[in-house]
This record gives C-alpha cells, structure tokens and sequence, in this order.
C-alpha cells in the first residue's frame, strides 16, 4: 500500500511547512509515500493513472481540493475503485470537520493511518458537476467573492470577514426551490431569496453549523432557504446561525431529501468554496448514496 499524497503545486510558505510535517508524519510511521505537486486537473488526472489497488489518495488541502480529486476521478470512471483521505488544509476544511478529521498535522495523519474507509454520499448536478460537502446561491456566493481577496492576507478569517461585508449590501433573488417536487419557502409567496444552501456535510465557510444535523453517509440531502432579506432581518439570521438557532426563525425552512430544484432568477453558485459565477435559471442537484470511499476517524474516535 501506497499512500499517495496531493499537493497544492503553488502552496505559500506556511502551507508548505505544513506539507513537509504531512510527509514527515507518514515518513516517522515507515509508510510508503509519494508526493504529488499538482496544478492543473490535467496533472491530477496523471496521479489517478498511478495509483494501484490498495493504495489510498490522501488530498492536502481542502474542500476545494477534495471537490477537483473527486470530481477527475469520476470523469475518468474511477471513483468506486479509489479509497480517498484528507489532511486539512484549506480555508475551510468543511467536510473534514463533519468527519471528525483533526486539523493537527499529526493527528490527522495518525486517523488516515489507523481510521476506516468508509462510504460517503456525493451531490451531482444535472451538468455532471459533483460536489462533496455543499453548495450555496445568494449571499454566501457574494461573500466568497470578497472572500477570494483576502485569503492570502487573513487566510481562514476570509469567509467569515466577506460574510460581514457582502450582509452589509446584500439582496434577495426571485428563485424557487422544490425538494423532491415539494415547493420548500419560508415567508410569504414572493418573498425574495436571501440564501439557497444544498448540503452533505454540517457546515460551510469555515465552520458556519448551516445543516447542524446533516451527515454525509446518510443518503439526504439537506436544504436550508431563507428570505432574511431585510437590514435587520439580515443581521438576526446572522446571529442566529452563529448560535445555531437560525431553523427555528419563521423567514429560515430546512428539508431533508435526495433531489433539489433550484429555478428563477439567474443567480451565481459556491460550490465547496470554488465560484460559479455564470450563473443558470434552472438546476438541479441531487444525492448519490455512498458513491465514493473516505478514510475517516473509527467510530467513536473522532478527533479533536
């Protein structure tokens, strides 16, 4: 067995220090290591073709590094052979923290060595997009773009501090959702829509509990709208999230179930931290059940 390690190729200097600890802690444990530094999907393809049965592609980064690992190898029809792991690293590290994954270096490394792999569910669009943890339309897109500058000064404050200035100007869209044929809306007909959210795992943006009870093993999707749309509307959805009551709000619906139609106004996504600012009037998403292998933390010894 093989572990095979997938790099950022234009990782900043702190960033590097922490792969090179990765590969140390992998190295300190006598097991068998390659390190990939990838910039491109073309080059990710490349480390795909390398790996042999056995062998696990452990992603250093986050949920946008998962997203483009996961996304080339089911383009290539190799997801259901392949065992992933992560080491966190990104901005975010949604989908890590609803597993349980450690940010410590050596601690997560430790989980992929000794943790199971276990099956975890897959959001695919109707375009054959996938996505792993979550995707949002309305204010949290807005928030990402002003997030997208400051990361390199502020690193993982980014998301949180574009929430604050993209709350400061943000409007509601004309779009309508329906899970699983079911119109979801909180408010009155005609309510603009402050914040679409599909999710797999909990959170998004760095740890916001926007699904606190999704799980990304239980075959569901989980669907939050809300239509916050007013100044003060907006800022007591703001808190509420925070505390982890923003479901109980009468302007915030949340469902569970395997498809999400999301039609109306042409609106931009985030989709696992990557923007898709082009937009569509009409898409669809929906819930694959245990379509790819994860190395998680064993049951019950979920990291801190």
């Amino acid at each position: 067995m093989t572990y095979h390690l997938l790099v950022n190729d234009e990782a900043g200097s702190a960033e590097q220090d922490r792969i090179d600890a990765v590969v140390a802690a992998f190295r300190a444990a006598d097991a068998a290591t390659a390190v990939h530094e990838t910039a491109s999907p073309d080059e990710v393809d490349d480390v795909l073709q390398l790996l042999e049965p056995g062998d696990v592609l452990v992603v250093c980064g986050g949920d946008g590094s998962l997203h483009l690992a996961v996304e080339r190898a089911r383009a290539a029809d190799l997801l259901e052979d392949l065992t992933f792991a992560v080491v966190p690293m990104g901005t975010g590290n949604d989908l890590a923290r609803s597993l349980g994954t450690s940010e410590d270096v050596e601690e997560a490394v430790a989980g992929v060595l000794v943790g199971d792999a276990r099956p975890l569910d897959l959001i695919v669009d109707d375009a054959g997009g996938v996505c792993v943890n979550a995707l949002h339309a309305g204010i949290g897109v807005e928030a990402a773009e002003r997030a997208q500058g400051m990361k390199e000064r502020i690193g993982n404050a980014a998301y949180p501090l574009g929430a604050v200035i993209a709350g400061l100007a943000a409007e509601g869209r004309d779009v309508t959702v329906e899970v699983d044929g079911e119109p979801l809306r909180p408010g009155d007909e005609g309510d603009q829509v402050l914040l679409v959210a599909v999710l797999n795992g909990a959170t998004f943006g760095g740890g916001a509990p926007v699904a606190p009870d999704a799980r990304p093993d239980d075959g569901l999707l989980d669907v939050v709208v809300t239509t916050a749309v007013g100044p003060a509307a907006r800022a007591a959805f703001a808190a509420s999230l925070r505390s982890g009551t923003h479901l109980e709000r009468d302007d915030v619906s949340w469902r569970q179930g395997r498809e999400v139609r999301i039609a109306g106004e042409r609106v931009g996504y985030n989709v696992d931290g990557e923007l898709d600012t082009d937009g569509s009037t009409d898409r669809t998403f929906r819930i694959l059940p245990g379509a790819w292998r994860m190395i998680r933390p064993a049951p019950g010894a979920e990291q801190g």
